[in-house]
């Protein structure tokens, strides 16, 4: 398996470059969803640009984005989102909080970030068998409908992107395995493995 999964890799136009170059000044090395999505990379920023419009109404926090994304990720199955989102959370509130919400134990979360992680994962496993005592939860814990509505549609535009680079089977970048947080590796038990190499 390739850097870009199962498909050849893509022709590197000048669009394609400015996201390399961009991955290149952080994290320090192009990532394999760039690879990936060299087959369309206006397509790739604007999905990312949508999620973050959407999310912002609900003006989460980095470590509420990482709450959605680590709880519904993981909930998904998807290794190399899950280690990215892992690490981001990791770094917004500690490795063990994060390696837990990953694993599904939402000791090390407040009552708005438990609730966040609930949600997250019932959009995940099954959107339609929400009902409104799930949505009654979110407001309970402080979320009104507009935030409501912005939750979910960025936890949904970031399952879509995972759901793209799974099924094409891009493997998680080599040096996630140096970055992450050793909690946040070992909580990462599903998907696809780290790829070998540097």
């Amino acid at each position: 398996m390739s850097a870009t999964g199962f498909l050849r890799p893509a022709e590197v136009t000048p669009e394609v470059q400015e996201v390399f170059d961009e991955d290149v000044a952080d994290p320090g090395y192009v990532m394999n969803v760039s690879r990936l999505w060299a087959y369309q990379p206006d397509g790739l920023k604007d999905l990312l640009s949508l999620a973050r419009q959407l999310s912002l109404p609900a003006e989460l926090s980095k470590r509420e984005r990482g709450v959605l994304l680590a709880a519904s990720l993981s909930a998904l199955g998807d290794s190399y989102c899950t280690l990215v989102w892992g690490s981001r959370l990791a770094k917004a509130s500690d490795a063990d909080t994060a390696a837990g919400v990953i694993q599904g134990k939402d000791d090390g979360l407040d009552t708005s970030d438990r609730a966040l992680a609930r949600w997250a994962r019932l959009v995940a496993r099954d959107p339609s068998g929400i009902s409104e005592d799930d949505v009654q939860a979110l407001r309970d814990a402080g979320f009104d409908d507009s935030r409501i509505f912005a939750v979910t549609a960025f936890v949904g535009l970031r399952l879509a992107f995972a759901t793209i680079n799974g099924a094409l089977g891009v493997l998680p970048d080599a040096g996630l395995r140096t970055s992450a947080p050793r909690p946040v590796l070992d909580a990462v038990t599903f998907g696809r493995p780290i790829e070998t190499g540097s």
